[in-house]
């Protein structure tokens, strides 16, 4: 559980101004997220982390939108329901501000069909807010080498999805190396692990997958799991 913070004043919240690196590993971590306690929490969280560093701190869309891009953070940890436009309508929107940038959903909502439309929106990971903070951290890290970190139990929903619905059940024409290696990537394998159970390489892994992608109409893994599981219909985690 996260624990609370005392809240932020709203000066330390939207204005601090942007940090700078203390090493090349230093990661750049934005929190958008409208509870006060929560937010500070998140935020004394990163500021304990000696490789991250906060990169501002916005209560709603709206305040990300005209800010964020200043701030240029490496990673986002982003909330579903915020006052005004959603956090999934925020992440369409800084993914256009800021295309490199990866972001987090931090939530308590556990509905398939919002983690589908988070992923799908441009979100790289899905975690809810009763993760340890040792894992959002990590999953912080996870993201930045490029990874999909998901809590767990959403990411076996998704793995059990896209077991139920696979590739060869679209109309994507993917071959059966790529439907292979989608499986892995669904699982969390990353490339070279991909390779070493494939016997091919990395490069020829990172191909395929791009392929996929590009088959897919999608710019992420996370986004590609999404678009698969999603044929699976109405919501099956709850």
């Amino acid at each position: 559980m996260i624990e609370t913070a005392q809240p932020l004043s709203t000066a330390d919240q939207l204005s601090a101004p942007p940090p700078t690196r203390r090493d090349t590993q230093t990661i750049k971590v934005a929190i958008v997220e409208d509870n006060d306690s929560v937010r500070a929490g998140l935020a004394a969280m990163i500021r304990m982390s000696s490789d991250l560093v906060l990169a501002g701190l916005f209560p709603d869309a709206e305040a990300a939108f005209r800010d964020i891009e200043a701030f240029s953070p490496d990673v986002v940890l982003m909330d579903i329901h915020l006052p005004g436009l959603s956090g999934i309508d925020c992440v369409r929107e800084v993914k256009k501000l800021l295309p490199q940038t990866q972001i987090i959903m931090v939530t308590i909502e556990e509905n398939s069909l919002r983690v589908f439309d988070s992923l799908e929106a441009g979100a790289s990971g899905y975690l809810v807010k009763n993760t340890p903070p040792e894992r959002i951290l990590e999953a912080i890290r996870d993201v930045h080498r490029g990874g999909s970190p998901m809590s767990s139990h959403i990411a076996r929903a998704l793995v059990q999805r896209f077991h139920q619905n696979p590739a060869t059940h679209t109309d994507e024409n993917l071959t059966h190396r790529e439907e292979e290696i989608l499986r892995y990537v669904s699982q969390g394998y990353r490339a070279k692990e991909i390779g070493e159970l494939l016997g091919i390489s990395p490069y020829t892994v990172q191909t395929h997958i791009r392929n996929i992608y590009e088959k897919l109409h999608v710019r992420s893994r996370a986004q590609a799991i999404a678009k698969l599981t999603r044929y699976g219909g109405p919501n099956t985690m709850k």
